[in-house]
């Protein structure tokens, strides 16, 4: 062989070396293309700002006094506003809190119920429960159909490879859990966004408990949380990326620390509640958020630096008297409750994960 064709022997070895690895790389993954076969694909890149924006105080504009009002119910029942707001960062910025909605924007198939008090839907364990009725949502013609049992506390919007397939119908109280279909090929992609609603709009607190018994439970910061559990054997775990985009509330802006693309609190005690602090700021404490990137549903946008879930337990949820997720342990089998950092202070959260 000579030089000249040993050299462009090489060159050639390692262009499809380069090709074939793609997807052990960051910025690139092993996706399908439209005639169903696999093709290494560089990733979109996330060329989101990260730039923090800080607000204080409450909101100063309500955009909508709640979302969704319950049927007539039983007044007992845990009912709460969940409106809508916004508020302007210090650099002018003006910010939808808690969040801009697939819901609010009236967008997407909403939920199924498998349990919800306000439809009267409470089967009583999970041989009672029965998927036949719930419609599939078809990503691929030639997929498979997956069917998934959702908790979320307190509001989700799900997106199969950047397509919308299910919208909670609930978006704060009651506690309530969903059932999905969809038909999908693999590899594919997961998208959740997750709010942990609240009442004292852009500070990310709640009254609790109800009712109110002292001054400080008027100004209780929440958790939040999600688990799901998928027939193709799909779980919510440390497997999946978990971002946060709102942080509150907060004493000071400086209590966030930025490690690249991580948002985190490492340095206010615990990440749950009894041991997270609880601030006395009250309607003057700080907020901290994040412009969410445009494509975050979509298979190609690039999670690499994001940083993996947080996995919880049903105590630190607070969920073992829950009856829309207690009800029925065989559906979600071996899923792990999951957030970002911190489950109290993180209040909107995207999760993701490419099933393949």
């Amino acid at each position: 062989m000579t030089s000249t064709a040993h050299t462009r022997f090489w060159a050639l070895r390692n262009i499809v070396l380069a090709f074939t690895c793609c997807a052990a790389v960051a910025g690139c993954q092993s996706v399908a293309d439209n005639t169903g076969q696999s093709a290494a694909t560089t990733l979109d890149p996330d060329n989101t700002s990260y730039k923090r924006l800080v607000t204080q105080g409450k909101a100063t504009k309500v955009v909508i006094e709640n979302i969704y009002a319950c049927p007539p119910h039983d007044p007992r029942m845990n009912i709460r506003k969940s409106a809508v707001g916004q508020i302007t960062a210090t650099d002018g910025t003006v910010i939808t809190v808690p969040a801009e909605t697939a819901l609010q924007k009236g967008l997407g198939p909403k939920s199924f119920d498998l349990y919800n008090e306000c439809n009267k839907i409470a089967p009583k364990n999970s041989a009672e429960v029965s998927a036949a009725n719930v419609p599939v949502f078809e990503v691929d013609a030639d997929g498979e159909v997956i069917t998934g049992f959702i908790v979320a506390d307190n509001y989700y919007e799900m997106y199969v490879n950047g397509k919308l397939v299910s919208v909670d119908n609930t978006p704060y109280t009651p506690f309530n859990s969903a059932i999905v279909k969809f038909k999908v090929k693999r590899p594919y992609t997961m998208a959740f966004m997750l709010v942990d609603w609240e009442e004292h709009l852009g500070l990310g607190m709640e009254q609790f408990p109800v009712p109110v018994t002292a001054a400080t439970s008027q100004w209780y910061p929440g958790d939040g949380g999600l688990i799901a559990r998928f027939s193709d054997g799909t779980v919510t775990d440390a497997s999946w990326k978990a971002q946060t985009f709102y942080i509150a509330p907060l004493v000071d802006p400086k209590e966030v620390v930025e490690r690249g693309n991580i948002h985190d609190t490492p340095n206010l005690g615990g990440r749950t509640h009894p041991f997270a602090r609880k601030p006395n700021c009250q309607d003057k404490c700080y907020a901290v958020h994040y412009p969410i990137p445009a494509n975050w549903q979509s298979p190609r946008f690039n999670d690499t630096n994001w940083p993996r879930a947080w996995e919880f337990t049903d105590q630190e949820i607070g969920v073992t008297s829950l009856p829309a997720y207690t009800r029925y342990p065989e559906l979600f089998g071996d899923a792990r409750w999951i957030w970002s950092q911190n489950l109290v202070l993180d209040n909107v959260v995207i999760a993701r994960k490419t099933v393949r």
